[in-house]
């Protein structure tokens, strides 16, 4: 599976869930939020994009209202305007302890 790609000016990541880079799930909840935004700001830094770049997020995620303030404080770690900011509640995920799937469309500068 690729983990995204670029077309038309904006680098596409596919969605990437809270797993660490050996697969392992973390086991604090705040883990699983920071390793997606982690993970979703490496593809945009691979075509060197950094986080300005990113127009729109969407974070699929268990327990909608119980990690709110958790998932929004990335928020913080963007430089304003943030981007348009989709939450989405999710009934379940593949993997059995897993709690967030997240995406970002990123737009490159205009030449």
């Amino acid at each position: 599976m690729s983990p995204g790609f670029f077309s038309g000016g904006f680098p596409f990541p596919t969605g990437m869930t809270g797993s660490g880079p050996d697969g392992a799930l973390p086991t604090h909840e705040t883990e699983p939020f920071d390793a997606v935004f982690d993970t979703i700001d490496g593809v945009p830094a691979e075509v060197g994009l950094g986080l300005d770049a990113p127009v729109e997020m969407t974070l699929r995620r268990i327990g909608l209202r119980a990690h709110f303030e958790t998932s929004g404080a990335l928020r913080r770690r963007l430089p304003p305007p943030c981007p348009i900011w989709i939450a989405v509640e999710a009934a379940g995920r593949l993997r059995p302890g897993s709690l967030v799937e997240g995406r970002a469309i990123a737009a490159a500068p205009q030449a």
